[in-house]
This record gives structure tokens, sequence and C-alpha cells, in this order.
């Protein structure tokens, strides 16, 4: 392998991707493995058995990891990877494997991915924004990851936006990830229904318990109005804290990841409209670029190679 190639794992509470990333970001291997149930050590194993597949020896390892990672390469908390806490996934990686490993958030990688190869692409300052089960966030700020003192920046979801709003999973009311999340439209959409409206959603579901996201999206690309009208509500929840973020960051560009980037204008056209009313000085400021990822779910794992071909050069 090339002294330009680099590997990139992004470990997730479902599986574990990998990727061996050349030149030009072109993706010259790729395999993956299901996350283990439980534990540090099987995590590392599968983790190995990505890296022995991949063929690339002697290269760097990048890691992007799903929950919160000390600047030591600790993944200190991660609700989504059961049984695995303080745990020393960098160390205990390099010891099974005799390479250089790097770690941090697989959020924090994935905008990293998205700068080098993605949407955007040579910007020295970007948001990405994760619209999932929850809200993820990764900050690039003078072409660098953002970490905070501690590696823990960019819990972006976990912003208060509504003192009394909904409860979000993390336990306390009012987060964004709580209004915003692609959990959270579903959750709009079953309050609709419940209320009386939003008859085509139901019938696309079947049941009231079967409701979610995906239904709302499919009734407003048929012209729904009920759909439409939720995604527009939900929309304009989304550009509460895209504009929030977006008056303290000052970012040339925001990068929205997550299923509900298909949805493409039935999403974007409301939420562009929405995040212009809510940021300061729209009329007196350059346009702020709202677009959909690019790289889709490799952006993590190629995101994790660039941070290790990167380690690589500053200890060269």
């Amino acid at each position: 392998m090339s002294s330009s190639t680099a590997i990139g794992l992004d470990i997730g509470g479902t599986k574990v991707l990998g990727v061996a990333l050349g030149a030009g970001g072109s993706v010259v291997a790729e395999h993956r493995v299901a996350s283990p149930v439980v534990g540090l050590d099987p995590l590392v194993g599968a983790c190995v058995a990505v890296v022995d597949a991949l063929d690339a020896p002697d290269v760097p390892i990048g890691v992007g990891v799903a929950g919160l990672v000390d600047r030591d390469g600790r993944l200190t908390y991660a609700p989504n990877i059961p049984g695995v806490r303080d745990a020393p996934i960098r160390d205990a990686l390099a010891r099974a494997t005799g390479r250089v490993v790097v770690v941090d958030n697989d959020a924090n990688v994935a905008a990293l991915g998205e700068v080098a190869y993605g949407a955007a692409r040579g910007a020295r300052h970007a948001l990405m924004v994760t619209l999932g089960t929850g809200i993820g966030g990764g900050i690039i700020l003078d072409g660098a990851i953002y970490r905070g003192a501690h590696g823990f920046a960019a819990e972006i979801g976990h912003v208060t936006v509504e003192r009394d709003g909904p409860m979000c999973a993390c336990g306390e009311r009012g987060h964004w990830e709580a209004i915003a999340s692609g959990s959270a439209l579903g959750r709009m959409a079953r309050e609709l229904v419940e209320s009386g409206s939003g008859a085509a959603i139901l019938e696309l579901a079947g049941t009231l318990e079967e409701v979610s996201g995906e239904e709302v999206g499919v009734a407003a690309a048929h012209g729904d109005s009920d759909a439409l009208a939720l995604l527009a509500r939900y929309a304009d929840n989304v550009a509460i804290g895209l504009a929030n973020l977006a008056n303290i960051l000052d970012p040339e560009r925001i990068v929205v990841s997550g299923g509900l980037v298909t949805l493409g204008p039935l999403l974007f056209d409301p939420l562009l409209r929405a995040f212009a009313v809510h940021l300061e000085g729209t009329e007196h400021r350059p346009a702020i670029p709202i677009v959909p990822a690019q790289l889709g779910e490799r952006a993590g794992a190629i995101g994790a190679a660039v941070l290790a071909h990167s380690d690589a050069r500053a200890r060269a």
C-alpha cells in the first residue's frame, strides 16, 4: 500500500464499517461486520477483523465512534454501544494491531470527510448536522475539527430550545434533538394523527404505532396538505437550531446528513426559508448554503481515514 493510504473505521451501534482510503479520496477497499453485543474486547476484535480484511498492512488507522471521546482516545460514554464505558479504544486497538491509531467522535470525523471529499469540500469553516434517531454534529473551524477542552464539543442536539418542550432521550426536556431529529418528526406525525388529521400518513403506516417520518415524506411527495404542513413545521424546528449555531460559529457551509436528506426540496426548501427568518441579519451577510451530505454512510469511515493520514503527517 502507498504511504498515502490510511484505514478508517466507523464504529456504531449496529456495525463496524472500514475503508482503505487511497490518494484523492478513492476507496480502494471496504469491509464491515456487525457490532458485538457488549464489551470492549469483542469490539476491538471486530475492528481487527475489519482491518485484516482490508489488507492494507502497515498503514495508520483512524477511528470514529458514536459517543464521547476524550483527547486520549478513550470512549467515556456511548449510549448505543452497550457495555463500553470509559474504554481505552485507541490504546487497545493499537496493541491489537501494532499500528498507530487515532480515535475521535463519529460526527467529528464525518464532518472532516465531507470537508475533504464531500459536500463541504474546500471549506475552512463548516458545520455538519446529522438528523437521525438523535442529532449529531461536527464542527470544522479554520480547517480543523473543533473538539473543545476535553474532546466533547459539538453535542449540538442537546442545546435547550424549549424549556418545557418534549422529553429528550437523555432525560432533559426541550433539547433541539427532541424537536428536530428524525425521531421527533415521527412523534410529531403520530400526534397529528391522534388529533384527527393526517389521514394519508395513517393510511400509509397502517396503524398509529407504525407512523414515522418515512410516511410523512411519502405523503408529502404525493402532495398531501397535512404532510406538507407538518414538514414545514418540522423544518422550522431544524432551522431554529441551525440559525443558533450559525449565529455563534458563522460557517461557510452547513452540511445536513441522515435519512431525511432524501426528501430533497420537500425538506430543504422550507428549511432554507425558515433559516433565513431566524438567522441574524440575513440580508446583511453572505449567504450560508445548507446542502445535503454527499458521502452517505461512508462519511465517518472516510473522515476517520483522513484523520489518520493527517495524524501520520503531523508525526513525520
